[in-house]
């Protein structure tokens, strides 16, 4: 498996997994619309087929997982792309990395915490407000799971302070 940078040649292929993972072309985390089509990424590659792909957004210190997408799951391409974020993150200075999943989403949560991230924040019925600037975000979820809430989880990378829980 070879991870590298998102390159123009890519973008097309992220904009249709964004529209089959969440619905359409965009994202929403703490109330902030995102289009991973237009975010730095990495993308996984097994020969010349794409297994993965990491979206992410750098700001003030922090940075932002956007999107975690691994085609074979259990076989290490998201533990390869979510380093490669990591790196990239602290090549920026960044003092950590956050991200937002929702309740129904127990892979993810598992994935997470298993690599070092906490739950921080958990944001009941917040699916409600986000339904109305993404329409096409469904009621249940994963292994038949309503979709309520959102849950804000969080990894260190140095020292200090970069987390504005809202």
């Amino acid at each position: 498996m070879l991870v590298t940078t998102l390159s123009k040649s890519d973008r097309a292929w992220v904009r249709e997994r964004t529209e089959l993972l969440f619905g359409g072309e965009t994202v929403v985390s703490r109330d902030v619309v995102h289009q991973p089509s237009e975010l730095p990424g990495f993308i996984a590659m097994e020969g010349s087929e794409r297994i993965g792909l990491a979206t992410f957004k750098i700001d003030d210190g922090c940075c932002e997982l956007v999107t975690l997408d691994a085609l074979c799951q259990w076989c290490g391409v998201g533990t390869a792309l979510l380093e490669a974020v990591e790196k990239a993150a602290r090549a920026e200075g960044c003092k950590g990395i956050w991200l937002i999943t929702t309740n129904d989403n127990l892979d993810s949560l598992r994935f997470f915490q298993r690599r070092g991230f906490r739950i921080t924040a958990v944001r009941v019925n917040a699916m409600e407000h986000i339904r109305r600037l993404k329409p096409g975000v469904p009621l249940v979820g994963n292994y038949g799971i309503p979709v309520n809430d959102e849950i804000e989880m969080e990894k260190t990378l140095a020292a200090g302070e970069c987390w504005k829980v809202v």
